[in-house]
């Protein structure tokens, strides 16, 4: 076995956000030191936020030196060849005790331009919902640049967005453009393009700890928008022990793998993948090692693992780039 080839978790990056809250820590059983703790990164390259491995003999390195040193057997030969040392995606977990604000992100085109970055393409998975908790996703019906600049002068842009509820399971896909936000009550895993550009439309005059109200992008947010009504939910299969198609998309590919007793996983080298405890517990076994995992860890399998057992009853989010 290759010492340097093994399962990989990294040190959750824990972030303070306005509206965060504490079931980051009470259900996803995360470190957290503060009331409003926002979001977990828990695989990322963000520049100043890059991960950094918390197990094995790999630890204390940063996911960028494991991609220097070894491009192909981390990211995937599709993957390298595609995006080369660059790891294209973010995965994160968000506990919204309040609203988020109303928001929206530039594709990749308009990212590179403005920013030299990525777009961000990214899909939510709701791991908890309080009664009667919600999203905003998209445009009741097709809007236009005038109708947006009027509704948020009169603080009424709220009243032409989708307000959807939404349970434990559901599945929303977010192509950029998608103007949306995430309601309070909520725990969500987000898988997304590596990109941190968001323009921030309308936070509900809320100011922070020291009475500033937060900036908006709302001229940037014009020529980002899709003003066509869109449909985001997705609904798929929950056949057990095997991987059911969720969202498969030019950025990512997600699966749900509900998981009672074990499975077998052979994979080609094309892709690295990324697998999300979203319920229960479970186990990799890889060449007589033993790695586990409970609701709320997330690992990154190297391109270069290519067969291993998984064992436990469990929901996993499984993640690659086709």
């Amino acid at each position: 076995m290759n010492s340097n080839i093994y399962p990989l978790e990294f040190e959750p990056i824990l972030k303070e956000r306005i509206w965060g809250g504490t079931k980051l820590k009470s259900v996803l059983n995360k470190s957290v030191f503060s009331d409003i703790t926002g979001e977990s990164w828990e695989i990322s390259t963000v520049e100043g936020d890059v991960s950094i491995v918390a197990n094995g003999v790999l630890t204390g390195k940063s996911l960028n030196d494991l991609i220097d040193l070894n491009p192909e057997g981390i990211l995937g030969t599709s993957v390298y060849k595609k995006f080369g040392k660059q790891f294209p995606l973010l995965f994160k977990y968000l506990d919204a005790r309040e609203d988020l604000s109303i928001q929206v992100h530039p594709n990749d085109e308009l990212a590179k331009k403005r920013h030299n970055t990525f777009g961000k393409t990214e899909m939510w998975y709701i791991m908890q919902a309080d009664e009667d908790a919600r999203i905003t996703v998209g445009f009741k019906e097709k809007s236009n640049p005038g109708e947006y600049l009027e509704k948020l002068k009169s603080k009424t842009l709220i009243s032409i967005l989708d307000d959807v509820k939404v349970k434990e399971g559901d599945v929303f896909f977010l192509e950029t453009g998608t103007v949306h936000a995430i309601g309070a009550g909520l725990v969500v895993a987000e898988i997304q393009q590596t990109s941190d550009i968001t323009y921030r439309i309308y936070d509900f005059d809320r100011l922070d700890a020291n009475g500033n109200s937060r900036e908006l992008h709302v001229d940037l947010a014009l020529e980002a928008i899709n003003y066509n009504k869109i449909d985001t939910y997705k609904k798929y299969d929950k056949s057990l022990n095997q991987s059911n198609p969720v969202v498969d998309c030019p950025y990512f590919t997600t699966n749900l793998l509900p998981l009672e007793g074990k499975v077998l996983v052979n994979k080609t080298e094309s892709s690295f993948t990324v697998y999300m405890c979203v319920e229960g517990g479970f186990e990799i076994e890889y060449e007589s090692a033993k790695f586990q995992y409970i609701k709320g860890d997330t690992v990154l399998i190297p391109a270069a693992l290519k067969s291993f057992v998984i064992t436990g009853k469990a929901s996993i989010l499984e993640i690659y780039i086709s």
